[in-house]
């Protein structure tokens, strides 16, 4: 049967991936690997010996520093498999991946790790000439938000108790700015993902810290007395919403990745595990770069 198939290969490819950074140490990541190519309707199979081949490959040009970012390790291999499957005009890598990032607790300045989940791709497609590869480097952090609606709730209800008591409305201000009222939380998951042209560069950090930055607060695996004050203090004076979530994302990431194409496409997700619903709050965008300028200039236009 002369029926074409979109993708063969092998899923759940096992490995550990080692990368070079330049003045610091090499960051290691706990990857799992799909490899696909397409595979035109002539032929009954793919030699997919040949993917496990272009894998090791790869790995060992990493480990002798020869790659130097995690999503060009997948389109060095994306490539690769062109040249080593001859009949695809197609092929595809995924990576997920384990990263463990160091981190110092806010008042104790405790030392302690957290786990960061990383996603790469990689899609090179044949032309007549050299490949046009597409790649992506993307990463999902865990935090806390505080929700502002409940906290409004909390915050009319104290100011009606304060006035009763008969104390000034300016007072009452001055202790709202500095004791932020009660509200529910939830631990929320931030995914980024930027896809670009092969010879374009993602800084993964930054992606990690743009997720961070854009909830509540960060968590910890490890809090002392003071570092847990601090934190339940910066997260209930700084409530969002999971749509703010999204929104603040956007928004650093136009500031932080100014330099890239208008076609790179931007994928942010924010999903909020709530306390006191059953449920959880999501929200999402997919944009290319150039139509969140649009989108913020015109916003800063109409402001003006």
């Amino acid at each position: 049967m002369r029926i074409n198939l979109t993708r063969v290969g092998v899923k759940n490819v096992k490995k550990l991936v080692q990368v070079a950074r330049t003045d610091k140490r090499p960051v290691i990541f706990i990857s799992n690997f799909h490899v696909y190519v397409d595979l035109p309707g002539s032929l009954k199979g793919a030699n997919l010996s040949r993917n496990f081949e272009v894998i090791d490959e790869v790995l060992q040009q990493a480990i002798d520093g020869k790659v130097n970012e995690i999503e060009n390790l997948c389109s060095v291999v994306a490539r690769k498999l062109l040249d080593h499957h001859e009949y695809a005009d197609r092929t595809e890598v995924l990576m997920k991946s384990e990263f463990m990032v160091k981190r110092e607790t806010p008042v104790s300045h405790t030392s302690c790790h957290e786990v960061v989940k990383v996603h790469a791709r990689a899609i090179a497609r044949r032309t007549f000439r050299d490949p046009i590869v597409r790649k992506s480097i993307g990463a999902e952090v865990t935090g806390m938000t505080a929700c502002p609606c409940a906290q409004n709730i909390m915050k009319d209800r104290a100011n009606n108790v304060l006035s009763g008591l008969g104390i000034p409305q300016d007072k009452i201000d001055a202790f709202f700015a500095e004791v932020p009222m009660a509200t529910h939380n939830q631990r929320g998951r931030g995914f980024l993902c930027i896809e670009t042209d092969d010879d374009q560069h993602v800084d993964l950090e930054k992606i990690i810290c743009i997720l961070k930055d854009s909830m509540s607060t960060g968590i910890y695996e490890l809090l002392k007395r003071g570092d847990e004050g601090a934190v339940v203090l910066a997260a209930h004076k700084n409530p969002r919403f999971v749509e703010d979530c999204v929104r603040e994302m956007a928004k650093k990431v136009l500031a932080e990745f100014d330099y890239l194409s208008g076609d790179s496409v931007i994928i942010i997700k924010q999903t909020n595990e709530e306390s006191i619903h059953q449920h959880d709050a999501y929200a999402e965008r997919r944009a290319t770069l150039a139509e969140l300028y649009d989108e913020l200039n015109g916003d800063m236009n109409q402001k003006s």
